[in-house]
């Protein structure tokens, strides 16, 4: 997933890309890609459903390996589309034409790149503490009739029974993150009134679910992730190394017989 992503955990480890999910480890770049193949539909159709098109000045913030931002300065035709990461070493290759790179901070005060017609942010705000002025800063860079479409994972099914393997290996998951890096989905399903207290317009908010089956790109991108945090997910005493390996089974297998987590998105417009 995406990441511009700075904050640090609860007990002051690290940070996104520091304690977890390094870049500069082999195999991250193409994690990331994985999670975009599950999801970057998705994120197209909302694009273009509020109007990106060729006169557009685009922001994309964690852009990650950048499939959303060159699909914006590509096939959606946007004017001038600036990607923006902490770490833009999977960016720069691709930079040219429309498409410009900026190694940033979104959650510095100062980080001020522009104004825009349409910002975008897939997998950030999750990792992020105080997403409420985040929010309120990535408004003032719209321009009068811009678009803010944000997007962040919602987690459908761990808070409930049954307590199979694949359900204790995401609960302990959430956990790791959330104690490592901060990560917190608990709030994420509040995003459409997050955005109309922002100030925004029009908002309106849709789920996406991809469908674990075997070999398909969520149940690599998931297998990826847990590998990458074992050692976390087993330090929250919340799955074994047993109940862990059975997840994994059950995940590659395609017999989970549960939901992934889902890709929430949100947007609205500034009046």
């Amino acid at each position: 997933m995406p990441a511009d992503r700075t904050a640090a955990g609860p007990d002051g480890t690290g940070s996104y890309g520091e304690s977890l999910f390094e870049p500069w480890k082999p195999g991250e770049g193409e994690r990331i890609d994985l999670g975009s193949l599950a999801y970057d539909h998705v994120t197209r159709a909302r694009l273009r459903a509020v109007g990106v098109g060729p006169d557009t000045r685009c922001l994309d913030i964690g852009a990650g390996t950048g499939t959303v931002a060159r699909w914006l300065a590509g096939e959606a035709g946007a004017g001038d589309v600036l990607a923006v990461d902490r770490d833009v070493r999977f960016l720069e290759p691709h930079a040219g034409g429309a498409l410009r790179t900026l190694a940033a901070d979104v959650t510095d005060p100062g980080f001020d790149p522009g104004r825009f017609d349409l910002i975008h942010a897939r997998f950030v705000l999750m990792h992020l503490p105080d997403r409420h002025r985040i929010v309120a800063h990535l408004r003032d860079l719209l321009l009068p009739g811009g678009h803010l479409v944000l997007g962040d994972a919602i987690d459908l099914t761990t808070a409930a029974p049954p307590d199979s393997p694949y359900r204790l290996a995401m609960r302990a998951m959430w956990r790791a993150l959330r104690t490592s890096i901060g990560t917190d989905v608990d709030w994420t399903p509040g995003y459409p009134r997050l955005l109309r207290e922002a100030g925004l317009t029009g908002v309106a908010a849709e789920v996406h679910v991809p469908p674990l089956a075997a070999g398909s790109p969520i149940a690599a991108f998931w297998l990826d992730t847990w590998a990458r945090s074992r050692e976390a997910m087993l330090a929250t005493g919340l799955v074994d190394a047993a109940q862990f390996a059975d997840a994994q089974e059950a995940l590659a297998s395609g017999t989970a017989d549960d939901l992934s987590p889902g890709l929430v998105t949100a947007w609205g417009r500034r009046p």
